[in-house]
């Protein structure tokens, strides 16, 4: 009789047991589920290139040079600068970064009104002497792709500066090591000293990852666009023709010359689809 009751308790022990195991099981699965699906709505279904070459572009502008005595399509004048932005301010019109781009375009995440983007190509210390102040006076912010070849050269910005951009609230895109065209880059160890090395010393730089790509020129192909797309989430061209396949890695800017702020206006309305 002993044994007959002992052998019951034993059993009443194990199915105990067994029971507690499937209900922990059981909470561990929904919690799981639960997981899976809080992060399936924080992030909606990426769109196909199709869609993202159906979206209406955001106004991007492209700036190099801020400073008197040159007569080119790639400098403007201080007093011009400050008089686009202000324009730009006065028109309602939002800055916005990379992160929100890539947001928009990939995501359809919302923009705020009239949004506009603007860059800088080159690393030119009017970038941080000029260009940011002005930017900051109307609470915008930009994108700075920075040429690493010319870190701490006179006339560009020092690696102290451009990690003193970022945590001002800019982003730092990288513009490759010495602005060879990425067309050229043919083989392994091209793309190492054009894209892969400069990104790695760039993000040690500012601290944080580098997302972002200027094409040297504005040129690209599809090879190269096929390329960044493992290395950016974004790649920033001129005025020429998209990718097809990869829009996310042709995305197009206008550069700015020296002009009024009314017809810049014009050109954004009448570039940008």
């Amino acid at each position: 009789m002993y044994k007959f009751a002992s052998y019951i308790i034993t059993l009443i022990i194990f199915i105990s047991c067994v029971q507690n195991n499937k209900s922990e099981s059981s909470k561990e699965n929904i919690a799981n589920r639960d997981t899976i699906e809080i992060i399936t709505k924080q992030q909606p279904p990426p769109n196909t290139a199709q869609q993202i070459l159906a979206k209406p572009e955001i106004p991007i502008l492209c700036y190099h040079r801020i400073t008197h005595g040159r007569n080119d399509a790639y400098s403007v004048s201080p007093e011009t600068y400050a008089s686009h932005l202000q324009m730009l301010a006065d028109s309602g019109y939002n800055s916005i970064l990379p992160d929100a781009l890539h947001d928009y375009l990939h995501y359809n995440k919302p923009l705020p009104e009239k949004p506009f983007m603007i860059t800088f190509d080159d690393s030119r210390i009017e970038h941080i002497e000029i260009a940011a102040p002005e930017l900051e006076k109307h609470n915008f912010r930009g994108a700075f792709f920075i040429m690493t070849v010319t870190y701490n050269k006179k006339g560009y910005m020092s690696t102290g500066q451009i990690a003193e951009m970022a945590k001002r609230g800019h982003t730092i895109g990288l513009h490759s090591w010495d602005h060879v065209m990425a067309t050229k880059y043919t083989d392994s160890v091209m793309w190492a000293k054009q894209v892969i090395e400069p990104k790695k010393k760039l993000e040690q730089i500012i601290g944080q990852p580098v997302r972002y790509w200027a094409y040297p020129n504005g040129v690209y192909n599809h090879d190269a666009a096929k390329e960044l797309a493992n290395h950016f989430d974004l790649s920033f061209i001129l005025m020429s023709k998209r990718d097809s396949v990869y829009p996310l890695q042709s995305v197009r800017r206008m550069i700015v010359p020296e002009m009024s702020p009314e017809r810049l206006l014009k050109s954004m309305a009448g570039n940008f689809r």
